[in-house]
């Protein structure tokens, strides 16, 4: 569901995919090719969130942000299932992994990985091309270039999902 509040509107590009319960409030701005799936919520009720081009927020993950802030989210970034995003920045190419959190005024770099179930705390860095696990997030490595080749390809999976599910889905 699509909800304006407050005269906060959504933008939504015509060719992303929002799945219909999915939930969607106020101010969020979601970019071309961008993929939402079931069961997210990205409420925008007081601050604001955008998400770039390309993007997949997969099934039940929680995006907001604190009055009068911003959550940002990179292009070709993979939000996996279940996170929770709140007044963050993913920077592009970031995969932040299942079931993961990434709080307040926290920033994730370009092509970083943060793990599953990993929690990136108040105001950390995760920098670019690094790799982040545990509860806090702590560095542990660095992106290689196999990962991002095979991340690449599946992020253009999930970026046919957009006309995939436009043309394919059926209600049974």
């Amino acid at each position: 569901m699509i909800y304006g509040f407050e005269g906060r509107i959504p933008k939504i590009s015509d060719t992303a995919y929002v799945f219909e319960n999915a939930t969607i409030i106020g101010n969020v701005i979601i970019g071309n090719h961008v993929w939402i799936g079931p069961g997210a919520v990205l409420r925008g009720d007081y601050g604001t969130i955008e998400i770039d081009d390309y993007s997949a927020v997969e099934d039940n993950c929680v995006i907001h942000a604190r009055p009068g802030e911003k959550t940002y989210i990179g292009k070709h970034v993979t939000i996996g299932h279940l996170s929770v995003i709140h007044t963050g920045t993913i920077r592009d190419y970031a995969v932040i992994g299942m079931n993961s959190t990434v709080s307040d005024f926290a920033e994730v770099g370009t092509w970083a990985a943060v793990g599953e179930g990993a929690v990136v705390k108040n105001k950390d860095k995760i920098p670019d091309e690094s790799i982040a696990v545990g509860i806090p997030a702590r560095v542990i490595g660095r992106v290689s270039e196999d990962y991002k080749r095979l991340w690449t390809d599946y992020k253009k999976n999930y970026n046919t999902f957009t006309e995939r599910y436009k043309n394919n889905l059926n209600k049974m």
